[in-house]
């Protein structure tokens, strides 16, 4: 089978090196790829908001499927592109229409969606431009701290946790004035849940689903869990405090729902739906979907899946996915992401990364690299993830601190001890000049 992937980051490359693995996998072609993806496929310069030039290049090279990493081609609408093509239709799309993507794509449409099929979640109110007053008067009597989000995609740096009521009105108000563009046409204000954070992925082929390994992740850039958010520090799977009772919570309660929510209003949905959990007082609500895998929890996830994932996405496109069973590694595995300095404000590009061939017994996935002159450099904020087996989560990071020292120069390191709780603490490495390393310890 001719598979083409679109994406670049650390999801993609874990994704090519899935499906590589598989005797389904013929030919896989990435667009458009990173220096890592260039080992198990072939990069091609095909931007994937370029239906059109997506198109040419699947019927040119007889592209049999197509899988969308990243969430902006799913938001903007390539499934519904491909269907209303009369020479692109037969070929599969794994991800959702472009109404299924609004899950991600609008943070109030997925809390009305929520609201009408019972779903638990954070209580919230939604307000525009035009409300701008309105909002303020709200905000002045909401209990601290209080949540923001853009409701549109900002990259993963669209919510604000707010600590005092001066800080929220300048944030919303900044927010509606055009600090994310367009996905701050609207903001989402949200009652503020005080619990452990978690994640679920769904693989549902519009009919049934099914449940893959779960992550937990860890996006704040500071030490002690502190810092503006990012695109994500880590991550590590199997989550601990997630035993057998709330997984059946979390079932019947979100996965149910939201999978029958969507079959009931007729939205077609034949891919990946990343639930973001909290648990509060030892009760899951939902704080938000993505309408594809996460990033870095990608390189726990599939690492741990058994299954081979080209048959298992050929089931999803076949509606057949009842067919299957999902069968998981035992062994846990932790992910920790090299960053650019400055990440996530301003960083530079173009820093040469040394010192791969020399990690022992983990896997690097390329995020954020090109190659330049013949050498691998920085190309992004998020650089590297360095995924590691391990009887446990302690063994597994260990061995993935162990790996990231080896990667670059130990200069200026500085650890932390630990966490047996695994929600807490972080790791903050200084490597080379405007590099860092940044571990949130679960």
């Amino acid at each position: 089978m001719h598979i083409l992937l679109l994406g670049s980051g650390g999801r993609e490359h874990t994704f090519a090196w899935k499906m590589a693995q598989s005797k389904r996998c013929s030919q896989l072609f990435i667009a458009p790829g990173n220096a890592g993806t260039a080992a198990y496929g072939t990069n091609v310069a095909v931007n994937p908001l370029d239906f059109p030039a997506v198109g040419k290049f699947v019927l040119e090279h007889k592209i049999e499927m197509v899988v969308v990493g990243p969430e902006e081609p799913l938001v903007r609408g390539i499934w519904d592109y491909f269907k209303d093509d009369a020479a692109l239709r037969a070929i599969p799309v794994i991800g959702p229409s472009k109404a299924g993507a609004v899950l991600e794509g609008s943070k109030a449409w997925a809390k009305q969606f929520m609201e009408r099929h019972h779903i638990p979640t954070a209580a919230y109110r939604e307000f525009s431009a035009d409300q701008l007053q309105e909002g303020l008067d709200y905000l002045k009597h909401l209990p601290l701290p209080i949540v923001l989000k853009a409701d549109g995609l900002a990259a993963g740096k669209g919510v604000v946790i707010c600590q005092k009521h001066k800080e929220a009105a300048a944030e919303f108000k900044e927010m509606l004035g055009g600090k994310f563009g367009d996905a701050g046409a609207k903001v989402v204000v949200e009652e503020f849940l005080n619990g452990i954070e978690f994640s679920v992925f769904v693989l549902t082929d519009g009919k049934t689903y099914r449940i893959l390994p779960e992550a937990k992740d860890y996006k704040r850039i500071g030490e002690r869990d502190k810092g503006p958010n990012t695109g994500g520090m880590g991550a590590v799977s199997p989550v601990p405090f997630v035993d057998d009772i709330m997984w059946q919570k979390v079932e019947e309660r979100i996965i149910k729902p939201t999978v029958n929510g969507l079959r009931k209003e007729k939205i077609t949905y034949q891919g990946f739906i990343f639930i973001g959990l909290i648990v509060v007082n030892n009760e899951p609500y939902v704080i938000e979907y993505n309408c594809r895998m996460g990033d870095p929890e990608t390189e726990v996830v599939f690492p741990r899946l058994k299954n081979d994932l080209v048959q298992l996405l050929e089931n999803c496109a076949k509606g057949t996915l009842g067919r299957v069973k999902i069968r998981m590694d035992k062994k846990a595995a932790s992910t920790i992401v090299l960053v650019s300095g400055g990440y996530p404000g301003n960083y530079e590009k173009g820093k040469i990364i040394s010192g791969l061939d020399e990690v022992k017994g983990s896997i690097v996935f390329h995020a954020g690299t090109a190659e330049k002159n013949g050498a691998l450099v920085t190309n992004g904020g998020r650089v590297l993830a360095i995924t590691s087996y391990g009887k446990d989560l302690e063994a597994a990071l260990r061995k993935s601190r162990r790996n990231a020292k080896r990667s670059s120069t130990k200069e200026s390191i500085s650890e932390g001890i630990l966490g047996r709780t695994y929600c807490r603490r972080r790791l903050i490495i200084a490597l080379k000049p405007k590099v860092h390393f940044s571990l949130l310890e679960a």
